[in-house]
């Protein structure tokens, strides 16, 4: 099959694209085992934390929140480890590098991993600012809407969405190739694309937009509300009850912030570039944009790094340190962290006396 290709390209008058040339120049496999390692300690830290404050607070209202963020986690860390496994295995078998423009079962498993596990936290973000923005905005609603069979169903369906849209090029909608420098398999944005390819960078690339915009309209409704409610209750004099919201939305803005930062421009990339491939104009900007590719897929990867280090820092326990050490007051006692507290228990009271 490469011979026929290759003989195929010659016919075309087009050089086979090989990466192995350059594979000792941009890549690193020992960046990349190092990588992979601290996601795994970042994530299994996050969902040992995750895991302590489900079990405190699983008749809380907050337990809905938690087993999102539990699963984003759970989804960071596999899709840390499968995709990572994959590419040190082609290292260690000495096959990455080869041509750029082909593709097998491993390169077909390592893209629709890389789409899957692309989308999932994109997804769990939107979802979990659209289920505080409820919470913030309609709390009664909330209540009686949301409830932790509801969050179970929430999540298989989001995994099922992502996972169908991985299989589409099973289906020949859309390819999966290897890119370059060779040690990875995405998208076909670059060679020979045809119109399925351009369907599904649109497909792949616009729902992962689509998710961050809601999450930012979301948290951005979320964090106006909870502004206001406070300064009518500092006019009227009084203790806001906002206690675990003002948590939560800072940890869900701090997701979205990290996941702008790390996947925009692999999905930006991407449509740009499948766009002059599919339409002929890529010229002499073909190195630009494999380039461009390479630096977004990057940064894509450190997202699963840094989510859970968002969850780990933006924690009242943390905060609270930072607040004591930044003010060296020991004792809290009319600090707003102590009107969370209080604030907390009675949310946790009213939620369970309505649940009864």
């Amino acid at each position: 099959t490469m011979f026929l290709f290759t003989k195929t390209q010659q016919v075309l008058g087009v050089a086979p694209v090989r990466c192995r040339e350059n594979l000792n120049t941009t890549t690193n496999p020992m960046a990349a085992g190092l990588s992979m390692t601290l996601g795994i300690v970042s994530n299994i830290i996050a969902l040992i934390i995750l895991a302590k404050a489900y079990a405190h607070l699983r008749k809380r209202s907050k337990a809905t929140f938690l087993l999102f963020a539990s699963s984003l986690v759970a989804t960071d860390l596999a899709g840390h480890v499968i995709p990572g496994a994959l590419v040190l295995r082609l290292y260690i078998s000495g096959t990455a590098g080869g041509l750029c423009n082909q593709s097998d079962a491993t390169c077909h498993f390592l893209g629709g991993s890389m789409v899957f596990f692309g989308l999932c936290p994109l997804f769990l973000g939107c979802v979990m600012a659209a289920e505080r923005c409820m919470g913030v905005t309609r709390p009664l609603l909330h209540a009686r809407m949301v409830c932790t069979a509801h969050t179970k169903i929430v999540l298989v369906m989001i995994w099922l969405l992502a996972l169908s849209v991985a299989l589409l090029p099973f289906f020949h909608l859309g390819t999966y190739i290897y890119q370059f420098p060779g040690t990875w398999c995405f998208i076909n944005v670059l060679d020979n694309t045809s119109i399925t390819d351009v369907i599904f960078v649109l497909l792949f690339s616009g729902l992962g937009l689509a998710a961050l915009a809601m999450a930012l309209v979301c948290n951005t409704i979320s964090g106006v509300t909870l502004v206001i409610a406070r300064l009518r209750k500092k006019k009227c004099h009084q203790r806001s009850a906002k206690s675990h919201d003002i948590e939560m939305v800072a940890q869900l803005v701090g997701i979205m912030v990290t996941s702008c930062i790390c996947w925009c421009p692999l999905l930006i990339f991407g449509l740009m570039s499948v766009i002059r491939s599919y339409s002929g104009s890529m010229g002499d900007d073909l190195e630009t944009y494999r380039t461009l590719m390479v630096m977004g897929v990057r940064l894509a990867t450190w997202n699963q790094i840094l989510d859970p280090w968002v969850y780990i820092l933006l924690r009242r326990a943390v905060l609270k340190k930072i607040y004591r050490i930044t003010t060296g007051r020991s004792d809290l006692k009319g600090s707003t962290f102590r009107r969370w507290e209080i604030s907390s228990f009675q949310n946790s009271m009213k939620s369970v006396i309505n649940r009864n």
